[in-house]
């Protein structure tokens, strides 16, 4: 299965599988379009397509895209997921080579590296209008008002691209951008996104930071924003590793290489130092932020869009909505990869109910004391996982999945005083509204597995009970006979 390069494909795929509705109903992205998402989001529903946007004749606005597992496996043109992070573990780590034939083995793998590299176009889509100067205006786009106290209209699902000054990579990141007035917008740049960063060596330099807004093309590239991927991996390279080939891109005039297939580019830039007052927003803790932060300004210098534009759009609040689904996917994306890094871990489930970084369930093959603990160290210094504010470890044979064996584990295995581990001082999701400062809070840690003797008073763990199999066999081979239902 071949992993569409463009929305439009995508969207067509979709159709043709019954996993995409046509709305022709007159609505509105402030809040009308933005509620309908929000309950089909809910109900499992399907993706969507507005041909009828009001105040904005001629655009098309598309959201849900990415609601269901089905669907992003679709977009990636992947079975299982876990797949892409094998196929990337296998890039980033092997032994290094000994004999001739492994040498040339080696060559070979280098050389397939190519495949997944950007692949650089002479023509993009979104070059049938260019407009500049008075005409490059942002209130022109059907962006979305979500929520009636959100400061304003956003871009919800839009990819911001920059160059990062210290590796020269491409950074992609799905964060939010409040639209500012017909030039200007405000991208949400929290202190441990990688665009803050190169925006930090941006102002430590004096110089300007040139930034790409794009909505909708290659749809592994808009996934690859949403994705925690480490610096110094370039996130076109990662899109390309997910989507098993290279990405198309053009390069704008300034600098910055994007999706050929994109349907809108926004072109601009940051001056250093220049911020302004963003939100309120309606975010997916489902509340609005507290309190009202400055963040980066950007000045349209260029839009750029496809003829009969479709915007893509997104809502978020209390969950399930959409971005649980994404959430999900790289947690099954990145999985591979965390279980390189620390080889014991067998599972790992972050519940949607837990919004992301609210909680994590992480099963390990224990094998010495205190190796629960270990893991949770481990993991909170590994990448967005320290944001993770609640961590839950258990044995091997408890499923993540099933929060009735979790919380079975939690209740039977747990000594508050003994295996509950709580952090103070320790950095935190910026959004999270349980915390006084943003960005810093605290951890909790709950070590649920099985304790050995040395974790025990050097005494041996209760025998767990388990029925007679010679019982189990006998009842088995009579059970139906029963009438009794179940098994």
């Amino acid at each position: 299965m071949e992993a569409p390069s463009d929305l439009r494909e995508l969207l067509e795929l979709l159709e043709s599988r019954g996993l995409l509705k046509r709305v022709r109903t007159p609505l509105s992205p402030i809040l009308e379009i933005p509620e309908v998402l929000r309950r089909v989001m809910r109900s499992g529903g399907p993706a969507v397509l507005f041909e009828n946007v009001e105040g904005y004749p001629g655009w098309r606005v598309v959201g849900n895209v990415f609601g269901s597992m089905e669907r992003i496996k679709l977009a990636l043109g992947v079975e299982r997921l876990e797949d892409i992070g094998w196929r990337l573990a296998g890039l980033l780590w092997r032994p290094p080579p000994t004999g001739v034939l492994e040498k040339l083995s080696s060559l070979r793998d280098v050389a397939g590296l190519a495949r997944f590299t950007p692949k650089p176009s002479r023509r993009a889509s979104f070059e049938d209008n260019v407009l500049e100067g008075d005409e490059a205006d942002l209130n022109s786009i059907p962006a979305f008002k979500s929520w009636p106290r959100d400061g304003g209209r956003y871009f919800t699902f839009a990819q911001v691209y920059f160059r990062e000054s210290r590796s020269g990579t491409i950074g992609i990141g799905t964060y939010r951008v409040m639209l500012k007035g017909a030039r200007e917008a405000v991208i949400h740049w929290q202190l441990h996104k990688r665009g803050r960063h190169a925006y930090l060596d941006a102002m430590e330099k004096g110089e300007a930071m040139r930034v790409a807004v794009v909505v909708g093309g290659d749809p592994a590239a808009m996934l690859a924003g949403a994705m925690p991927v480490p610096p110094p991996v370039d996130k076109l390279f990662f899109a390309g590793v997910m989507a098993g080939r290279g990405i198309r891109v053009y390069k704008l005039p300034s600098g910055i290489l994007v999706p050929s297939t994109a349907e809108i580019v926004v072109e601009g830039f940051i001056e250093p130092g220049r911020e302004s007052e963003e939100g309120p927003f309606g975010d997916h803790w489902g509340y609005y932020d507290k309190p009202v932060h400055r963040f980066p300004v950007m000045t349209v210098e260029r839009i750029w869009m496809r003829d009969n534009p479709i915007y893509v759009g997104t809502v978020v609040g209390k969950p399930p909505l959409e971005d649980a689904y994404i959430g999900k996917a790289a947690e099954r994306i990145f999985l591979p990869l965390i279980k390189t890094l620390i080889p014991e871990i067998v599972d790992v489930n972050m519940p949607v109910y837990g919004v992301f970084h609210g909680i994590a369930i992480v099963s390990i093959r224990k094998t010495y004391p205190g190796q629960a603990k270990k893991v949770m160290m481990a993991l909170w210094g590994l990448g967005q996982l320290s944001l993770t504010k609640i961590l839950v470890v258990v044995d091997h044979d408890i499923d993540v999945n099933d929060l009735n064996q979790v919380m079975w584990a939690v209740a039977a295995h747990v000594d508050p005083q003994r295996d509950v581990v709580v952090i103070p001082g320790a950095h935190t999701d910026h959004l999270d509204p349980a915390v006084v400062v943003p960005g810093y809070g605290s951890k909790l840690g709950i070590d649920a597995t099985r304790k050995l003797p040395e974790e025990y008073g050097w005494r041996e763990w209760p025998l767990e009970v388990e029925p007679d199999p010679d019982t189990v066999r006998r009842i088995d081979l009579v059970w139906d006979e029963m009438g009794l239902g179940g098994s």
